[in-house]
């Protein structure tokens, strides 16, 4: 094999990227929750409008925490009472315990998401719970909500580094994700959740967990902190992982993780996605519109990249017709 040909064969990975890809925006939420601001809740109910007329069909919108813990969400009934998707919509919550599972349920939730840390350190700051207790919550609300008819999301946090212990086990994390896999989880979100990850780190902690899980089951959450989210993005796109949790803007973080930057941007994975012909169902337009709503109602400018190029050129365009 020749020079030539030894190159093409080693970029053949870039034609077997998965067709569609779905994001699951979890900019109301995890976005949300990290802003000194609260919105009143007629404006997240603007924003999640905006976010649904972009195309959107997975959002998480609330948690159903204690409000001593997460002010900025302490209005979750009031904001799914105001909230009316259509049909082919699904909105969903994390919920913490068995009391929020009650809380969602009376709010005609219809989609629950439990949530873990890989690393004691980051469990007993981020939820005061040892993984142990975790795990055994985690089981008991996912039990509840089955039984309730509601499907059941998971979220297992710092996965490729911890804020408090560093490096985190490969060995453990998998164990963590079959545990969490066998309550019947019809879906499982890895979160490189302070943004340590790079593509080499993401290819070998999937090579592992792809052995007991499909990656159907599977999504990947990445903060954007070091500036590697789209390129771990990628690595989990050639590993079959086909849905990705992004965020409107940027937005986001982590209360107990200290330096998180926000989400993998949701308009910056579309624009990525439609360039390489890799369908999402948005309009990447509108969500040009819904980022432009959020940094107006947050009051800050937001990193989402693509968004920032949009809104120049867009002023670039007012600023030429106003001197014509």
């Amino acid at each position: 094999m020749d020079s030539a040909e030894h190159s093409a064969s080693r970029l053949n990975w870039l034609n077997q990227l998965p067709s569609a890809v779905e994001i699951y925006e979890v900019g109301p939420r995890d976005g949300l929750q990290n802003e000194l601001r609260t919105l009143a809740t007629r404006d997240k109910v603007r924003l999640i409008q905006a976010l649904i007329a972009a195309g959107e069909k997975r959002i998480e919108v609330t948690s159903f925490v204690s409000p001593k813990w997460i002010p900025q969400l302490a209005d979750a009934e009031a904001l799914l009472n105001q909230l009316h998707p259509p049909a082919d919509v699904t909105l969903s919550a994390l919920v913490p315990n068995l009391r929020g599972l009650a809380r969602a349920q009376e709010a005609g939730l219809q989609e629950a998401a439990v949530f873990l840390s890989a690393t004691e350190s980051h469990s007993k700051k981020n939820i005061n719970k040892t993984i142990s207790e975790a795990l055994q919550i985690a089981r008991e609300v996912a039990e509840a909500a089955e039984r309730a008819g509601m499907r059941v999301r998971g979220y297992l946090s710092t996965v490729w580094g911890c804020p408090y212990e560093g490096q985190v086990k490969l060995d453990r994390v998998v164990e963590m994700c079959r545990r969490l896999a066998d309550m019947g989880l019809y879906q499982l979100s890895l979160g490189d959740t302070i943004g340590v990850g790079n593509p080499k780190q993401t290819a070998a902690i999937l090579e592992a967990i792809l052995r007991y899980l499909r990656p159907s089951h599977l999504a990947l959450h990445f903060h954007d902190t070091r500036g590697t989210a789209l390129a771990n993005a990628l690595v989990g796109l050639s590993a079959g992982v086909t849905t990705l949790d992004a965020s409107i803007g940027g937005l986001g973080g982590c209360p107990y993780a200290p330096g998180a930057a926000g989400n993998l941007a949701t308009e910056d994975l579309a624009f990525m996605l439609h360039g390489m012909g890799v369908e999402t169902g948005v309009d990447l337009a509108k969500l040009v519109e819904a980022g432009e709503l959020a940094q107006q109602l947050i009051g800050r400018k937001l990193s989402g990249k693509y968004l920032q190029a949009a809104l120049g050129e867009r002023e670039k365009a007012r600023a030429r017709r106003a001197q014509t």
